[in-house]
C-alpha cells in the first residue's frame, strides 16, 4: 500500500520525512531537498504537495483544495491561486503538464501524485539512502566543475545525446514534425507506440509500464526496418496521460498507425492489453491480451511483432520469422531490476545515473545471460563520463566490457554496438572502429533515432564531413521529433558546419518546444557568442543557470559580471573573466572530476594558446575524448587551428588535417 503522509498541521518538531524519487520531503521544516540541496518551495504549493503527498495515486479535486486551502475570506482569486501554485510545485519538481512525471492534471477535476513515494527514516536528517545521494552530489559538485560558467557551464556535445532525452524536460508545444523531416517517413509505413497505462492501481510501478513500452519500440523498430518506422521512445513519452485523440496523435508524428496498450502487475504475472488503430480513419485492427508469468515477458513482445507485421503488411524475412519464434526467458527479478535501472537511467541526472547503474549490476548478476542488462550498464557507463559521475578512465573501460558482452550473448543488438562506438570514439580514439561499430547499429536496427545520432557527433562531425553529420542528424529527428536533446543538437551540427543561420533558426525552434528545457538556452547562447551577439549571449545564459537549479541572485550576479566585463573590456575582457569564473570553480571543494577539455577551451577563448594547449595534452593523456574529438569544428577552438601544435595532436587523435 501507498504511505500516507501526515498533514501540514503535524508539529512543526515532527522530523517525518518521505521519498518522491530523487526529491525529500521534510515536513517538519517544510522543506524539500533534492541531492542534499534544498529546493525553493512557497508556503503555499508546498502544502498543495502536503495534501497531495496524504494520498498518492488518488485524485485530490480541486474543490478539496480549495476547501483547506483557500477559504472563503481569502482574498487572492482560488483559480488563480491554485494555478500558481501548482506551477511552482512542478518547476521545483523539473516536471511538465504536457508529460507529468510527478503532479498530474486531470481537467476540471483535480490533480493527482503519480510518482512513488516511499517514507524516510524517522528522527533522521538523511536516510541512508538520501545520505549516497548527498554523496553522490559531492562527487560531481558542479557537472564537471570547470563548467561553472559561461562557455564552460555547457556540457559537451556529446552530453546532448543522452542527456534527458529529457523525461522532465520533453513537452508537446508544436503540432507536426518539421517539414523538411518527412522524407524517410514517406518512403515506409510509420507507427507509433503510445505509452502502456499502468493498471495496476499502484504507482510505484509505473517503471514497469514505462519499461515495457521502451522494449516494445526497440523490438518492433528490428522487426523490419525497411519497411516499417517507429516513432522512438521519447516521442512516444509525450503522450503519457495525454486527452488527444489518436487522430491528433498521427498528425503530430506524422505516422499511419498507432498501438496502445495497458499492462496489470499482481505478484508474478503480468497482464498486457494491447490494440492497433489505423491513423486514417481510426479503425481498430487488431486487439489482443496476454496473460503471463514474469519470465515469459519478452515473448509477448515477440508475439505483437508477427501481429503488427500481419496488419500492415509487412513482409518479414525468414531469419526475422525464425527471431520471432524464439522464446527470450529472464530471470523475474533480473528484468524487473533491469527496468528500474532503465528507469533511472532514463532520468539523466548524476544521483539517478548512479542508482542506474546499481540496479543494472543487480540484473547482471541475477542473470548473468541478460544481455540488454549489459547493454543498459554500458549507456549508463557512458552518461555517467559525459555527466561528470566518473572520470573516462573509471567509466568507459566498463561500459566497453559491457557493451562486448551484450553483443557476445546477442549480436543483434544495435545499442550495444552504438554504445561500443562511442566508447571507442571518445575513449580509444578508434574512428575507423567506431565507425564500423554505428554503421552495424544501423545495419540491424535503421529505426534507432540515437544510432543516427552517435554516428552524427561520435564520427562524421569529427572527422569533419558536416553534410553527412547533417544528414544523420536529421534521420534521428524524423524518428524521434519530439526529443528536446535531438533537436538541439540539431542546432549544434549546423554550427558545427559553419552555417549559422540555420542552427540559430534551430535553436528558436527548439526553445519554443519547451522554453523551460536549460541545454537549448545554453547551446544557444554558446552560438550567440560565435556570432559575437555577446549580450545576448549572456542572457541565454542567464535562462540556461535558472532553469539548470542556481538561484536567482547567483545567475544574475554571473551575468552582471559578464556584462560589465564586456562593457569595460570588450570581447577580450568578456573571455577573460570567463576563464577567472572557470578557475574560480576549479577551486571548490568537492568539484568531482573536471574535464580538461573544457578547461582548455575557456583558455583559448581568452587567447592563452600556451594554456589551451596544456590542457589539451592533459584530455588526450586522461582519454577525456568527448570535447577533443570535436576539435576540427567546435568555434571554441578556432583560434589555435594555425598552430603545428593543433595539427600534431590532431594526428595523435587519428583525425584528418
Amino acid at each position: 500500500m501507498s504511505p500516507r503522509v501526515e498533514s501540514m498541521e503535524a508539529p512543526a518538531s515532527s522530523s517525518r520525512r518521505v521519498r518522491i524519487g530523487l526529491f525529500e520531503v521534510d515536513f517538519g521544516s517544510a522543506e524539500v531537498h533534492r541531492e542534499g540541496r534544498k529546493v525553493p518551495l512557497q508556503e503555499q504549493p508546498f502544502r498543495v504537495l502536503v495534501m497531495l503527498l496524504e494520498r498518492p495515486g488518488e485524485i485530490v479535486s480541486r474543490e478539496e483544495l480549495q476547501a483547506r486551502l483557500w477559504p472563503s475570506d481569502t482574498y487572492v482569486s482560488f483559480d488563480e491561486g491554485l494555478n500558481t501554485a501548482i506551477r511552482k510545485l512542478r518547476v521545483a519538481f523539473g516536471d511538465s503538464a504536457e508529460n507529468p512525471r510527478f503532479v498530474e492534471t486531470l481537467p476540471r477535476r483535480g490533480y493527482r501524485l503519480i510518482a512513488p513515494v516511499a517514507e524516510g527514516v524517522e528522527g533522521a536528517v538523511q536516510s541512508s539512502e538520501t545520505a549516497t545521494v548527498a554523496d553522490t552530489t559531492a562527487e560531481v559538485r558542479g557537472d564537471r566543475q570547470g563548467k561553472g560558467h559561461w562557455r564552460v557551464l555547457a556540457w559537451s556535445a556529446a552530453a546532448l545525446l543522452l542527456v534527458l532525452a529529457g523525461v522532465a524536460y520533453t513537452a508537446l508545444r508544436h503540432s507536426s514534425p518539421n517539414a523538411s523531416s518527412k522524407s524517410l517517413a514517406q518512403k515506409r509505413v510509420m507507427l507509433a507506440v503510445l505509452p502502456f497505462q499502468n493498471m495496476s492501481n499502484d504507482a510505484a510501478q509505473e517503471y514497469f509500464s514505462d519499461g515495457l513500452t521502451e522494449e516494445t519500440i526497440t523490438d518492433l523498430g528490428q522487426l523490419s526496418p525497411e519497411q516499417l518506422g517507429v516513432i522512438a521512445r521519447t516521442s512516444a513519452m509525450a503522450y503519457k496521460h495525454t486527452d488527444k485523440t489518436v487522430s491528433q496523435i498521427g498528425r503530430e508524428l506524422g505516422v499511419d498507425y498507432v498501438l496502445e496498450g495497458s499492462v496489470r502487475r499482481e505478484g508474478g504475472e503480468a497482464r498486457v492489453s494491447a490494440q492497433l488503430i489505423r491513423v486514417s480513419d481510426q479503425t481498430h485492427l487488431w486487439a489482443q491480451n496476454y496473460e503471463r508469468e514474469l519470465h515469459d515477458l519478452l515473448g509477448i513482445e515477440s508475439e505483437l511483432g508477427r501481429a503488427i507485421a500481419q496488419q500492415v503488411q509487412v513482409n518479414l524475412t525468414p531469419q526475422k520469422q525464425i527471431e520471432l519464434s524464439k522464446m527470450r526467458a529472464v530471470d523475474p527479478e533480473a528484468y524487473d531490476l533491469y527496468l528500474k535501472g532503465r528507469f533511472y537511467w532514463n532520468q539523466r541526472n548524476p544521483a539517478a545515473i548512479k542508482e542506474s547503474i546499481g540496479y543494472l549490476l543487480k540484473a547482471t548478476s541475477k542473470d548473468p545471460n541478460f544481455a540488454l542488462a549489459y547493454v543498459g550498464l554500458a549507456d549508463a557507463y557512458n552518461i555517467g563520463n559525459i555527466m561528470g559521475v566518473y572520470s573516462p578512465k573509471d567509466s568507459l573501460p566498463e561500459a566497453k566490457a559491457a557493451a562486448t558482452k551484450a553483443l557476445e550473448l546477442d549480436p543483434s543488438l544495435a545499442e550495444a554496438h552504438a554504445a561500443l562506438g562511442m566508447e571507442l570514439s571518445h575513449y580509444e580514439f578508434d574512428f575507423p572502429g567506431a565507425q564500423r561499430e554505428f554503421l552495424k547499429a544501423i545495419e540491424v536496427n535503421p529505426n534507432s533515432a540515437y544510432a543516427h545520432l552517435f554516428y552524427s557527433n561520435c564520427y562524421l562531425s569529427p572527422m569533419g564531413r558536416s553534410s553527412e553529420a547533417i544528414a544523420e542528424n536529421k534521420k534521428a529527428l524524423e524518428l524521434d521529433p519530439l526529443s528536446l536533446p535531438i533537436n538541439t543538437f540539431m542546432g549544434m551540427t549546423y554550427m558545427f558546419a559553419g552555417d549559422y543561420e540555420k542552427a540559430y533558426q534551430q535553436f528558436q525552434h527548439t526553445i519554443a518546444m519547451d522554453p523551460t528545457f536549460p541545454l537549448a538556452h545554453q547551446y544557444f547562447s554558446f552560438l550567440l557568442g560565435a556570432m559575437g551577439r555577446y549580450e545576448e549571449a549572456i542572457k541565454e545564459n542567464e535562462k540556461s543557470e535558472l532553469l539548470g537549479g542556481s538561484s536567482p541572485e547567483d545567475a544574475a550576479g554571473e551575468a552582471t559580471t559578464l556584462l560589465q566585463a564586456l562593457k569595460t573590456g570588450g570581447e577580450k575582457g568578456l573571455w577573460q573573466k570567463n576563464l577567472d569564473l572557470a578557475l574560480r570553480a576549479l577551486k571548490q571543494p568537492g568539484r568531482g572530476f573536471v574535464a580538461p577539455g573544457d578547461v582548455a577551451a575557456a583558455y583559448a577563448l581568452a587567447g592563452d594558446e600556451d594554456k589551451a594547449f596544456e590542457w589539451l595534452d592533459k584530455a588526450y593523456a586522461e582519454r577525456d575524448g568527448e570535447d577533443i574529438t570535436l576539435l576540427k569544428c567546435d568555434p571554441a577552438f578556432k583560434s589555435l587551428r594555425g598552430d603545428p601544435r593543433f595539427a600534431d595532436l590532431l594526428r595523435r587523435l587519428g583525425l584528418p588535417e
